[in-house]
């Protein structure tokens, strides 16, 4: 008996292919996207199985998103692998790269790696590779780390919120640097600088303005210089997290203009919220960087569709409900977090539509364009030889955010109540279907440079 060419074959009128949406039949063996193939082609395509995406859904790549804290281990009651990529699941996210910090212990040596990979083996329902720590003292540890196949290497350069995890200050920076660019590996950092905030006032109480006040857009900026001076010194590659000051961006662009190998990503939360909307109290929308105002928010969005901001993540940052201080509504004491793994896609789709982009530009942002900086050249796209990570998506459905429906561990949103567009309806992980809601895990521990 002849074995069929296809494992599955979908069948979409719509789907995002090569950077823009058309009708598309793919076949996939194996895990892998193997044959697009023509319409007069699928008839005597010989296939175990044929699925076919609905009238008005849309087929995606599985999204990528290189900016998770899963906080396992140590601090599992904050998430956990198995909670945090059922989440991812259901919104369609199919690949993460975890933040070596919130866990207990680190991601800095080795062995808290092969601690962290022990956690997330069998418990990942979608594919998990890992980010390592640059902090004060570390340097002659990533290498190893380097060696362990992790994505690159995070460090803050002002106060993480957890003690395990220092900052680097500049003389640290400066040789952080140094080494990824000797190993050839990428600095990811959190650039806020520790100088300008501790003399910007403090924040306190539920007022939100003061609390952005605490965190002005100076402190971004001056950071981003610094790290833009450390990596024109070194040649090292860097990425800047969770841009919310517009005001960075002239200096950006001037650095790529200059040959500087630096990449932006910046957030849900920048793109949806405006900080002359958040009410006093309101600690389900702390994060830091803060949420600046409407004028900023759009800059970021301008500069998303000129291609100077180069993708969108989440940073999921959760946490239990108590260390949001909802009760007394104080910014100072609240964590600094947002949990959006789950709502990441229809919070940009339902933002993205209003101002005039396509489902093509959404997916660039949150697949192809992340999955690219990391070197997961076959994650984010559909194309023959790319993993058949795909997404089945309703662009017109609604819903209304509830979070006790999210599968995230505990049930705090900063967008409930919302109404959003988008559903994710199905999500398939290498031409497997996956559940969020059922036992088991198929996802995969994924390395740098490395294709299961």
């Amino acid at each position: 008996m002849t074995e069929p060419a296809f494992d599955r074959v979908f069948v979409a009128a719509r789907a995002i292919v090569d950077g823009a949406e058309r009708p598309c039949n793919i076949g996939v063996r194996d895990g892998r996207i193997t044959a697009l193939l023509e319409r007069e082609e699928l008839g005597s395509a010989v296939r175990r199985e044929t699925v076919y995406v609905g009238e008005g859904e849309v087929l995606l790549p599985g999204l990528v998103d290189t900016h998770v804290h899963m906080n396992e281990p140590g601090r599992t009651e904050w998430e956990g692998f198995d909670t945090g990529t059922r989440s991812a699941a259901a919104g369609g996210v199919t690949t993460v790269i975890d933040m070596p910090l919130n866990s207990i212990p680190s991601t800095t040596t080795a062995a808290a790696l092969g601690r962290k990979r022990e956690a997330a083996a069998p418990q990942a329902h979608i594919d998990v590779g890992f980010w390592g720590g640059a902090v004060p003292g570390n340097t002659s540890d990533m290498q190893g780390l380097h060696e362990d196949g992790v994505f690159g290497f995070k460090c803050f350069l002002v106060d993480s919120g957890v003690p395990e995890f220092p900052p680097l200050n500049p003389a640290g920076l400066n040789a952080a640097i140094a080494e990824t660019a000797r190993l050839g590996a990428m600095l990811i950092v959190h650039a806020e600088d520790a100088d300008v905030i501790a003399a910007a006032p403090p924040p306190g109480g539920p007022s939100y303005a003061t609390y952005l006040r605490s965190r002005p857009a100076a402190a971004e900026d001056r950071a981003i210089a610094r790290v833009l001076e450390a990596a024109r010194e070194s040649g090292g590659r860097v990425h800047v997290l969770h841009l919310s000051s517009a005001d960075s961006l002239d200096q950006l662009r001037a650095a790529r203009a200059e040959g500087i190998d630096v990449t932006v990503e910046t957030c849900p939360h920048y793109l949806a919220f405006a900080a002359e909307e958040i009410a006093d109290g309101a600690t389900q929308l702390k994060c830091a960087p803060p949420i600046r105002d409407a004028a900023n928010r759009e800059r970021l969005w301008q500069a998303l569709a000129a291609g100077e901001i180069d993708m969108i993540v989440s940073d999921h940052s959760p946490c239990t409900e108590d260390l949001k201080r909802r009760e007394t509504g104080d910014f100072a004491a609240a964590w600094g977090g947002i949990a959006s793994l789950e709502l990441g896609l229809p919070v940009i789709w339902t933002a993205a539509r209003a101002r005039g982009h396509d489902l093509s530009d959404v997916t660039r942002w949150m697949a192809g364009a992340p999955a690219d900086r990391v070197g997961l050249t076959h994650k984010g796209r559909i194309a023959v030889g790319a993993d058949a990570d795909l997404v089945v998506f309703d662009p017109d459905a609604e819903l209304v955010v509830d979070p006790t429906r999210l599968h995230q561990r505990n049930p705090i949103s900063a967008y409930a109540g919302q109404r959003l567009a988008g559903v994710v309806r199905q999500t398939w992980l290498r031409g497997e279907r996956v559940d969020p809601d059922a036992a088991g895990s198929g996802g995969r521990l994924i390395e740098r440079g490395r294709r299961e």
